[in-house]
């Protein structure tokens, strides 16, 4: 690849920006404040920060001691436990990322839904219609190449921000301390009860990787990088920007509605939050905001989901034919089936009473494996170093830190959204097995057979839970 079509610190950061403040944090509101009170979620936003803030170091540090690994984050976890789990975290993110890009589209016709009644809630006919025209301008896009989509994803970033800046200067000038303290820790008796913050902060975990599923985003990308350094710089960067502007979004927001009422409002709940601080001008800005946010993230996001299945194929870890490209070096096939699975599943959002937030917590649940593994990577080289090593013992905390919280997610995303997950997985394990024999390689070790054992055995159970009525799609 030429010299000038890198991407450098800027459009990486504003790559990485942009897949995280996408649907989510237009909806953050709501989402948070039917799972917590206010002082529960200010508890929610430290657990994730040390949480996701300890992955984005480990991102930062993997870059820096493993350069040679630059195929994306699914490189990192096939080093560290085999071919096998290297696949499965390329699997699961790219599971990840087209469920949620799903999402992003019933979100995109919600916020339009607010100036034509044609598109509802985001979840009839024709809403799927309009998703579709978008997803398939955003893939004739991203054929023209990873340079030509930055900039274009760049653009869109900066446009993004300014109604979240706004929002945030609004609430601020409002925000009144009594609402805020009104039933602070959401608990009958009003006071402090630990089992009850600790199920209401449990319960905010999917929403809250939701909103920072994309921070890998530099890593996705380090091949093209111009600089190295500049990887673990942009991740760190746009993870620290993002986690302010998530908090301030979500806790001053209960300075001018109470919980009650913010957990009632339509989608997306930042609009009708502006709206009732300065009138119909400002669910209108927000719904614009949304609009302009939700295509320069799902820009973002199908790159990612196009990158990660074209890199595991170079390295003869997904099947040949996903390693096409253009004369533009962009992954067609790769992009082209991704998008082909997009397109069925906006289908569900005929089906499903609750679509987006289904498909949210879907996408959060399957790339929790990928990020576990990338955790527990980072515990394993840094254990491996010599004794003495500079930084050694920060990061084996830091690997230590973000394997507990990829633990505790996964804990509080629930057995119903574990098992849905498996029935992804379990697909995965026929596709490793085609690889396999593609590449004419041993099948499986024996505990790689142990692990797909396991996965095929929930899937059975999520199988027949969903034929009981255990899992209902409509509902849950």
């Amino acid at each position: 690849m030429p010299e000038e079509k890198k991407l450098n610190l800027v459009a990486l950061t504003a790559l990485v920006i942009s897949s995280m403040i996408g649907a989510g944090i237009f909806n953050l509101i709501s989402d948070m404040a039917s799972f917590a009170s206010p002082g529960s979620i200010v508890i929610g936003w430290i657990v994730t920060g040390l949480g996701m803030g300890s992955l984005a170091f480990s991102f930062k540090n993997l870059s820096e001691k493993r350069p040679d690994l630059d195929a994306g984050i699914y490189s990192y976890a096939k080093a560290g436990f085999g071919d096998y789990m290297g696949f499965n975290s390329a699997w699961g993110y790219w599971v990840s990322a087209f469920l949620g890009n799903v999402a992003f589209g019933t979100l995109t016709f919600s916020a339009l839904g607010y100036f034509f009644d044609l598109f509802g809630n985001g979840q009839n006919l024709y809403s799927v219609i309009g998703a579709s025209i978008v997803l398939w301008t955003i893939h004739y896009v991203t054929v023209r190449g990873a340079h030509s989509a930055s900039l274009v994803n760049f653009i869109v970033t900066v446009a993004k921000i300014t109604p979240i800046i706004l929002f945030i200067i609004c609430v601020i000038f409002v925000f009144k301390f009594d609402i805020f303290s009104l039933n602070y820790w959401g608990t009958k008796s009003g006071g402090f009860e630990l089992q009850s913050v600790v199920d209401q902060v449990k319960n905010t975990m999917l929403t809250t990787v939701w909103v920072f599923i994309g921070v890998e985003g530099a890593i996705i990308y380090s091949a093209r990088a111009k600089r190295a350094k500049d990887v673990g710089r942009a991740t760190l960067l746009a993870f620290l920007s993002v986690l302010f502007i998530y908090a301030l979004v979500t806790i001053l927001s209960f300075g001018v509605m109470t919980q009650e009422e913010l957990t009632n409002l339509s989608k997306p709940s930042m609009a009708y939050v502006l709206e009732s601080i300065i009138g119909r001008p400002g669910a209108i800005i927000i719904n614009l905001g949304v609009m302009v946010s939700i295509v320069g993230c799902w820009l973002a996001t199908t790159m990612y989901a196009g990158e990660v299945p074209y890199q595991a194929s170079k390295t003869k870890n997904f099947p040949k034919f996903f390693s096409k490209e253009n004369e533009k070096g962009a992954p067609t096939t790769a992009l082209l089936v991704t998008n082909l699975l997009v397109q069925l599943f906006l289908f569900s959002l005929l089906i499903n009473e609750s679509a987006y937030n289904f498909m949210y917590s879907l996408s959060s649940s399957a790339i929790l494996l990928p990020y576990s593994l990338i955790a527990f990577y980072q515990v394993k080289l840094s254990w491996s170093e010599k004794a003495g090593t500079k930084g050694r013992l920060k990061n084996i905390i830091l690997g230590l830190i973000s394997s507990i919280f990829m633990i505790w997610v996964v804990y509080s995303s629930g057995m119903a959204y574990i098992l849905l997950t498996m029935l992804l997985f379990a697909g995965g394990v026929f596709v490793y097995i085609w690889v396999q024999r593609e590449n004419k390689r041993k099948l499986f070790t024996r505990g790689e057979w142990i692990a797909a054992a396991i996965i095929l055995v929930l899937f059975l159970v999520c199988i027949y839970q969903i034929t009981t009525g255990v899992i209902d799609f409509r509902t849950i």
